[in-house]
């Protein structure tokens, strides 16, 4: 698995962070003072991380890349780590009852290796654009690989926290990148010596390095793809070896490894497409193996026979699938990887399918994007209930069993995407910026979109034109002319007496009066594929022209038990808009407490204004994220971000008329979208 050198999208900045055992001296383009100990000026953007395992490349790194050596890495004086460190942990996941008879459960399982940005130009805290990769079918997903590297930039890359954050609240582990190139792109193999040299006392000091900027960052481990040619028997042993204490040092820290079919035993790269006496022996100490693309039926079937006979689950294995040229257009020998008629041979791994928003025309807009992501992840038919067989296109939600992460309360979504044209709070604009933010996405519907009706089925997704708060809300658009029921969350919600629901909706210009029910499912469906048995709650009648937004609220005493599925039943005699802004499930109202300790800890003047960067002190207690204001002369507040960590970047600031100083809060939000009290800061003109 290769990938081209790539041109960073990084402001223009030339740093080269020095090798050696606790020395770092920064070398700057003119124009630039030199500082020890620093990457990057005091208010720069801060991206995720990268290095080079200890040796840089010789010459001079190209504008807006930093050459690091992870070697000489240190946590403490590291001034990018508190923007990069991820804050929400691993959630659990259970698997509800399959939406259809095609899907398997406790078998294949797919691993997503995506390219969020150039290594050298991955934003730690979003940025202000909504044209975004904007992942978000993480029920099907069960590893994410932050995909990156490159000769020119650096070969060791850590995921950026949003991606972090969003992917951890839907259960799923995010890996960094090893990448060591083949010649023909950059690689040396001097890194892949670099990488696995001992000291003094014949251990690993990478090894250690690897393990403890993943714990630093907050992700869950290392995708290693060592590709640089030239290697012998020798450096396959030393291989071997620094993988067993990698994976030793990784068990006690609670993180996974995998390893690509590439570098062999032998020391020499070799793409086999299976798992042989050429790879086993590296599998064994890694907790997954990405099997390259040139795979054969027979050689799958093989692999994971061996895999089996080394102990491990054939579902360790992940089949490449090559998808970032033709996306649901690639050629897929799919009853090769997931047959029809007979166990999974093996799991798969997709490689860059944020091609559903690369291939759009530039002008491209956040539903575009999600309607392509749909057709990918959900297939033709764009419903898991429903799927498509003449479909060529074997999407996941057709073989691969969601699984949902909704298991205890409070609960809320606001369908919030992660990025958007506005910011909204409580219905209203409070930012008309593009913004993305993967950190504060919500927890989504997994099973997009399963919709029941007896009448026309009506269109069914995020809109961004409207939303109750963040950047998007769930639209429900047609003229069914019969009752519809949309399926939302599938959950493990326990009930008590004190267990309310609220829905926040609205009809829009255009839709005949709304029926609206809140549907609740007490039991699993008995079998995949069965419709799920809803109890009804009323929750009133909606009129387009009306007060805009209601919030209904609904007490659920008369049942009991566990909600395992909530969705709604919409019924109306003409056309339907009806947008659903929110749904909160809690037993009682919560209030997080206020952070503290707001302060700015570096700040750059430029010609584009000035450039801040943010830190606070963690709330007590568990908010969902921080949202910053900037509080204006005459008193108004103007949004400019939100983030679940405790550091923020602000570019752009400019001084406001008769202002001696810019006053900023930080106010922390609950899993309710209740909002706590305020610390504040100011910074003097």
């Amino acid at each position: 698995m290769t990938q081209s050198p790539r041109r960073p999208s990084a402001p223009s900045r030339r740093t080269v962070v020095l090798a050696g055992a606790g020395t770092a001296a920064a070398l700057l383009a003119p124009g630039l003072a030199t500082t020890a100990h620093a990457a990057a000026p005091a208010a720069a953007q801060p991206c995720a991380s990268y290095w080079f395992p200890d040796s840089l490349p010789t010459g001079t790194p190209g504008d807006g890349i930093t050459w690091r050596s992870l070697k000489a890495w240190r946590p403490e004086t590291d001034p990018d780590l508190p923007f990069n460190t991820a804050s929400v942990p691993l959630a659990d996941r259970f698997t509800p009852v399959p939406a259809n008879t095609t899907v398997r459960t406790d078998q294949a399982r797919i691993t997503s290796l995506v390219a969020f940005g150039n290594t050298a130009g991955n934003p730690s805290q979003g940025s202000a654009t909504a044209d975004y990769y904007a992942l978000n079918h993480w029920a099907y997903i069960d590893e994410l690989v932050f995909w990156g590297g490159s000769a020119g930039e650096g070969l060791v890359l850590a995921p950026n926290a949003p991606v972090v954050d969003a992917a951890h609240r839907h259960g799923v582990p995010v890996l960094g990148t090893v990448f060591l190139p083949p010649v023909h792109h950059g690689g040396d193999l001097r890194w892949t010596r670099d990488l696995v040299q001992r000291d003094a006392a014949g251990r690993f000091p990478l090894a250690a390095k690897l393990v403890e900027a993943a714990v630093a960052h907050g992700f869950d481990g290392w995708f290693l793809n060592a590709e640089t040619e030239g290697g012998d028997a020798a450096l396959g042993a030393e291989m071997l070896a620094f993988v067993t204490e990698l994976r030793a040092r990784s068990d006690a820290a609670g993180l996974r490894i995998t390893w690509y079919d590439a570098m062999t035993v032998r020391g020499e790269v070799g793409w086999q497409g299976a798992l042989n006496a050429e790879n086993t022996a590296l599998f064994r100490e890694a907790d997954s193996m990405f099997v390259d693309f040139r795979w054969t039926p027979a050689s799958l079937v093989s692999s994971a026979a061996n895999a089996e006979a080394a102990g491990r689950s054939r579902y360790a294995l992940w089949a490449g699938v090559d998808v970032e040229s033709k996306g649901w257009e690639a050629p897929v020998d799919w009853d090769a990887i997931i047959p029809a008629d007979r166990p999974h041979t093996v799991g798969y791994g997709f490689y860059r399918p944020e091609w559903t928003r690369s291939h759009l025309p530039e002008d491209r807009t956040p539903a575009q994007f999600h309607a392509a992501d749909q057709r990918f992840w959900t297939g033709r038919s764009l419903d898991p209930a429903r799927p498509d067989r003449a479909d060529s296109w074997r999407a996941p939600a057709t073989a691969v069993a969601d699984r949902s992460t909704v298991d205890r309360l409070p609960f809320a979504t606001t369908f919030n995407t992660g990025h958007g044209l506005r910011w909204y709070e409580n219905g209203r604009v409070a930012s008309d910026a593009e913004w993305n933010h993967l950190g504060v996405q919500d927890r989504l519907p997994g099973r997009r979109w399963v919709v029941r009706t007896e009448g026309r089925r009506p269109s069914v997704g995020f809109d961004f034109e409207d939303a109750w708060r963040g950047g998007s809300s769930l639209l429900v658009a047609g003229e069914p002319g019969a009752p519809v029921t949309v399926d939302l969350h599938r959950t493990r919600l326990p009930l008590s007496r004190g267990t309310v629901v609220e829905l926040t909706h609205r009809t829009d210009a255009g839709s005949g009066p709304v029926t609206v029910e809140l549907a609740v499912a007490l039991h699993e469906p008995d079998r995949p594929g069965d419709p799920v048995a809803y109890t009804y709650v009323p929750a009133g009648e909606l009129r387009a022209g009306g007060s805009g937004w209601t919030t209904s609220t609904l007490r659920l005493n008369s049942l009991s038990g566990t909600v395992h599925a909530l969705g709604v039943r919409l019924t109306a005699a003409g056309p339907v808009r009806w947008r659903l802004g929110a749904v909160a499930v809690r037993d009682r109202a919560e209030t997080p407490a206020a952070p503290s300790g707001l302060r700015v800890t570096g700040a750059t003047r430029g010609a584009g204004g000035t450039d801040l960067r943010l830190r606070w002190h963690r709330s007590p207690g568990a908010p969902r994220h921080y949202e910053l204001h900037r509080v204006l002369p005459d008193g108004t507040r103007r949004f400019l971000g939100a983030t679940a960590s405790t550091a923020f970047f602000v570019p752009g600031l400019r001084r406001e008329p008769g202002e001696k100083a810019a006053r900023f809060q930080v106010r922390a939000v609950g899993e309710l979208y209740t909002t706590s009290g305020t610390a504040s800061t100011a910074h003097r003109w």
